[in-house]
């Protein structure tokens, strides 16, 4: 299946346009990391602890900070999480944080800080763990079961806990929620010995800041390694201004993923790390394609320019590039679209990049090859010109010494 019927499209002639799209893409990116929202790093990479509430109506994200700031938590980072209507904040707290005494304090804060008003002697049953209304259960007996009751009332509060977690989301609305999943006189117990919040933490993540260091360190040398090692391949199976010119577009396409990141404020996780090492296989399989086509029409047109050959070899396989990047692209904007907030991160880069990765394998690489060959080209005949210049002198010093000896 072809896109198109013999393509003449001028692209080394669009250059100068193709450069001055990708330095306002790469300018951009690069001041707003260091200017304005910097590299955002998610919990992996700087540490710290997040917290995970969901909410029973749409929270206020100015009010929660001021809750936090309250608390003494000055350097909180809030933001929404999850789709319309998931009602759901990432709270995530400064690497001080990150002892286990400390989680469990910060988590205690947390909720004693939303809590706007408690009922005096209730515990909060959205925030509750199985244990602690098992606990309440057996203390009370609400269903007289006597000494043998532990057993039934363990596994009565794993059956809470699961219906609000699981069913409900982690906020159980009110106590007619429960009705069906416990009995009657378990469910009037519980409605004298708890209240129910309007919020519920159901996640706590913490990462201290050496295994944070760590992972950056690692994320870092994933990615040098793998251009390296397309530098060696390229090099090898081509030449080595291949290897260059497609590690400059990977470079160039890395950086533009980075820069949307950092200009729509996204922070950087494993998964991002993952989709960027991705992108950089896809392009450089996106490049080669382009590489060889280039090189089987040199050996086909010898003697036409390499900017014609460039030009035709794009051309060639513009229909293969349109029909895999978009094919690839319809994919990834589903997983975009439809993945949820787990691979929202992963699937934006994937789209920033394949965007970025097609276009760069014709508009970034091959031109590298073109102003290389010119580049050499030029310097050859300098080099030429600059030996023909001494050739003549020597030629005429030699006829004036010639002259003074026949005198």
């Amino acid at each position: 299946m072809e896109l198109f019927r013999n393509p003449n499209f001028d692209f080394l002639g669009k250059k100068w346009y193709f450069l001055a799209f990708s330095l306002v893409f790469s300018v951009a990116g690069v001041c707003s990391m260091l200017f304005w929202h910097g590299i955002p790093l998610d919990i992996d990479f700087r540490g710290g602890t997040q917290v995970s509430v969901k909410f029973s109506r749409p929270p206020d994200i100015d009010s929660v900070t001021k809750t936090m700031d309250r608390i003494g938590y000055h350097n909180a980072r809030i933001r929404s999480f999850g789709g319309p209507g998931s009602n759901e904040l990432l709270i995530d707290l400064p690497q001080e944080l990150t002892s286990e005494q400390a989680l469990d304090k910060g988590k205690e804060q947390i909720i004693s800080a939303l809590h706007t008003s408690a009922p005096a002697g209730k515990a909060d049953l959205n925030n509750s763990s199985s244990l602690a209304v098992a606990d309440f259960l057996l203390q009370n007996d609400p269903l007289h079961l006597g000494t043998d009751a532990r057993q039934r009332y363990t596994a009565l509060a794993q059956q809470v806990t699961n219906y609000r977690d699981k069913t409900k989301g982690g906020v159980l609305a009110s106590f007619d929620d429960l009705k069906g999943v416990v009995d009657q006189a378990v469910l009037n117990s519980l409605q004298e010995g708890f209240y129910l919040s309007d919020f519920g933490v159901y996640d706590v993540q913490i990462v201290g800041p050496q295994v944070g260091a760590q992972l950056r360190k690692q994320a870092i040398l994933a990615t040098l390694y793998s251009l390296a090692g397309m530098l060696v391949y390229l090099a090898v199976r081509f030449e080595w201004i291949y290897g260059v010119a497609a590690v400059i577009t990977v470079f160039h396409d890395t950086l533009i993923t980075i820069g949307a990141f950092s200009l729509t404020n996204k922070p950087i996780s494993l998964t991002v790390i993952a989709a960027i090492l991705t992108l950089i296989g896809y392009s450089n399989n996106d490049t080669i394609v382009v590489f060889d086509r280039i090189r089987e029409n040199l050996k086909l047109m010898r003697r036409e320019k390499l900017g014609d050959i460039v030009n035709r070899s794009i051309n060639q396989t513009l229909s293969r590039t349109i029909l895999t990047a978009g094919l690839t692209f319809l994919t990834v904007l589903a997983l975009y679209l439809f993945g949820g907030e787990v691979l929202h991160g992963f699937s934006f880069a994937l789209v920033i990049g394949i965007l970025i990765g097609t276009y760069s394998s014709i508009a970034i690489a091959a031109p590298i090859l073109v102003a290389y060959q010119d580049w050499r080209l030029a310097r050859s005949n300098s080099g030429l010109a600059a030996q023909g210049a001494t050739g003549r002198n020597q030629t005429g010093s030699g006829r004036r010494e010639k002259a003074k000896a026949r005198a």
